[in-house]
């Protein structure tokens, strides 16, 4: 089970469902803390991730990446 997920290059209405379906595997996994790699760009995907996450129920909190984690072009979050 990879500890991130690129979304880099999706289209918006492939966004919500490959997080849905990445989410869900990494909790199966037992996975704490996941990233998603989204990218800079117009900050629409970054929208639509982050929108996603703040109603998702497996999902305790999330970030922007740090250094060394993406910045603004990721988005970690904890299960």
């Amino acid at each position: 089970m990879a500890l991130e997920l690129d979304l880099r290059g999706k289209r918006a209405d492939e966004i919500e469902p490959a997080l849905d379906s990445y989410l869900n595997d990494a909790s199966l996994a037992n996975l704490r803390e996941v990233r998603i790699i989204h990218g800079f760009g117009t900050g629409v995907v970054r929208q639509i991730v982050r929108d996603f996450l703040a109603s998702h129920p497996l999902v305790k909190s999330f970030r922007s990446g740090g250094k060394g984690e993406g910045g603004d072009g990721a988005t970690v979050v904890e299960l």
